[in-house]
Parts: C-alpha cells; sequence; structure tokens
C-alpha cells in the first residue's frame, strides 16, 4: 500500500514538472516574452491566461509588468541659472510598453533604475540649470496679480492691510515658466531616450527644492535684512499718514473754532441788538422812569459801601434824585 502511494506522488510531481515545460500562466497587469536558449523569439504575450510553448522543454518565459511604475530619484545638487545651488529631489512614473526591446536592452528592473537614474538625471540637470530658481519653485503669477488688483483698489485710501501686503509681496520675481512647465520640459528630454529600452515616461515631478546647508544660512540672512528694509518703508509710510492725519485733525479744530466763534459773535450782536430794542421801547414808553432806573445803576457803581463820603451841590444835575 505504501508503495502505491509513493508511486502515485512520484507520478504526480512528474506530470506537474512536465506540465510547466508545456504551458505557463500570465497573470493581470504582467505581459510575457517566449525565450528559447535564452534569446526571445515571437511578439510579447499581453493576454492573461493559459498559454501553452510552441517547443515545450526549448522554451522558458520572461514576465515583463506592464502596470505603471514609480522610480524616486536621489537628491542632486544643481546650479540654477541664477547662480544658486539647490538640492532636487524628483520622482517619475512610467510604464514598459515594448517587453521585447526591455527584454534586449535592461534586461530587468534593476537594469531599468539604473537607465533611468542616468536619463532622468541628465535631464532635469539639464533644464533646471537654463532657467531661474524661482521658476521652480512657483507655477503661476496668481500672487502678482492678486497683488495689482489690491493695489488698484487702494489708490485712493490710507494705509490699510492690503497696502501693507502689496509692500511685503512687492518683491516677487515673476515667472515665465513654471514648475508645472519644466516638468514637461524634463519628460520630452527624456521619453525620447528612454524609448529606445521600451520604456514609457509618464511624468515628473520636482518633489523637493531645498538649499545646500553653506548656502542655507546666506538665504536666511538676505530674507531677515529684506523684511526689515520692507518693515522700515511700512514704518515711514504709516508715519506719513499719521502726518496727514494730524494735519487734517489741526485743520479741522481751526475751522470749528472759526465756525463757533463766528456764531458766537452772530448770537452776541444779536443779542445786544434786541437788548438795545427794548431798552429803547422801554424808553420811548416812560422816558421819566428810564432815566430814574439807569440814574439809580450809576449811583451803584459810583458811590459804593463802606467809608465813601459824596459832597455836592444842591443843584447838582446829576444827582437830582437824591434830594
Amino acid at each position: 500500500m505504501k508503495k502505491s502511494l509513493g508511486i502515485v506522488i512520484a507520478v504526480l510531481v512528474f506530470m506537474v514538472i512536465t506540465l510547466k515545460k508545456f504551458v505557463y500562466i500570465l497573470p493581470e497587469g504582467r505581459q510575457a516574452i517566449v525565450t528559447e536558449f535564452g534569446k526571445p523569439v515571437g511578439k510579447p504575450v499581453v493576454d492573461a491566461g493559459l498559454h501553452f510553448f510552441s517547443k515545450p522543454f526549448l522554451q522558458d518565459v520572461r514576465y515583463v509588468d506592464k502596470r505603471i511604475l514609480n522610480w524616486d530619484g536621489y537628491p542632486n545638487q544643481i546650479p540654477t541659472k541664477d547662480k544658486k545651488f539647490i538640492k532636487v529631489d524628483t520622482t517619475a512614473r512610467f510604464r514598459v510598453v515594448n517587453a521585447l526591446k526591455f527584454i534586449e536592452t535592461v534586461r530587468n528592473k534593476s537594469g531599468a533604475k539604473a537607465r533611468l537614474d542616468t536619463v532622468l538625471d541628465s535631464a532635469t540637470r539639464n533644464v533646471i540649470s537654463n532657467h531661474n530658481l524661482v521658476e521652480a519653485v512657483r507655477d503661476s503669477n496668481s500672487i502678482i496679480e492678486q497683488n495689482k488688483e489690491k493695489e488698484e483698489r487702494a489708490k485712493d485710501k490710507t494705509l490699510t492691510e492690503e497696502v501693507i501686503e502689496e509692500e511685503i509681496t512687492g518683491e516677487i520675481e515673476e515667472i515665465f515658466v513654471g514648475r508645472e512647465k519644466l516638468s514637461q520640459l524634463i519628460v520630452e528630454k527624456a521619453d525620447k531616450e528612454l524609448g529606445e529600452f521600451g520604456i514609457q515616461l509618464i511624468d515628473v515631478q520636482l518633489r523637493r527644492i531645498s538649499y545646500e546647508k553653506s548656502v542655507e544660512r546666506k538665504v536666511y540672512e538676505r530674507m531677515i535684512s529684506e523684511r526689515q528694509r520692507i518693515a522700515e518703508k511700512i514704518r515711514s509710510i504709516g508715519s506719513g499718514e499719521r502726518a496727514k492725519i494730524e494735519g487734517r485733525l489741526a485743520k479741522d479744530l481751526r475751522t470749528i473754532r472759526s465756525e463757533g466763534y463766528r456764531r458766537a459773535q452772530e448770537i452776541k450782536g444779536k443779542a445786544e441788538a434786541k437788548a438795545a430794542k427794548i431798552f429803547a421801547d422801554a424808553y420811548n414808553k416812560a422816558p421819566d422812569f428810564y432815566e430814574f432806573v439807569k440814574s439809580m445803576d450809576v449811583y451803584k457803581k459810583v458811590i459804593k459801601k463802606g467809608d465813601t463820603k459824596v459832597i455836592t451841590s444842591t443843584d447838582s444835575e446829576f444827582l437830582k434824585f437824591l434830594k
């Protein structure tokens, strides 16, 4: 019984090994190249499923990924057109579009990565070194456009937050290419070379851009000095605005005072005129009584209380009411 079971297992193992020489299975997301004595034969097989060798025991199969693959580069120091040394970290996506050419040239993923390292590093270096740093940092001039709109709105205003922001962003350099366009230029340069290896480059992204340590300190110092200069400019504008406001206040104060004095004098003149009219009417109605009242007022001012003595004649017209 044991001998029969061993024979059955041996037959099954032999059949499996033999079957692998007749058929192969192509999974989804892969493409296959059939080789004969190590050399590719025929066109790439791209349909998933069970396939048969045309020459069993003489042929073998090699699988190549047909999905989108990622490539991550190493940060490299690159000088820009405006003489700034930066480290650029790139990443890319690619796919194998010609498996036969891929097998014949780079053989496997390791060989493909080596080619990608060389080609993409060269293309990135050429593109970045022919453009200014700002082109690799920003993708549009939206900040400058917004700044111009704010400047237009703030023309007839005093110092506002918009004017301050305009002063801060006024030193921003304008771009003509942009980060996204630089990535496209890298793809255009590298895709032609990679096509010789059966590789299609989908896109390249500038993942990270940073200064070298030797340059970073100087950049920070320059940023600090620029912000200090902008702060001084804002303070100067603020002082000018304060002087304008104080001048307007002094002018308004003088206007208010002069207007108040004019109105006071006008009211006083009307009151004196009305009082004079009342006195005139009273005098016309009772001249003797008016003369008596006015004389009494004068007596109060001339004859003081206390030790004051008045010597006068009996025929004095001024003191006639004291008789």
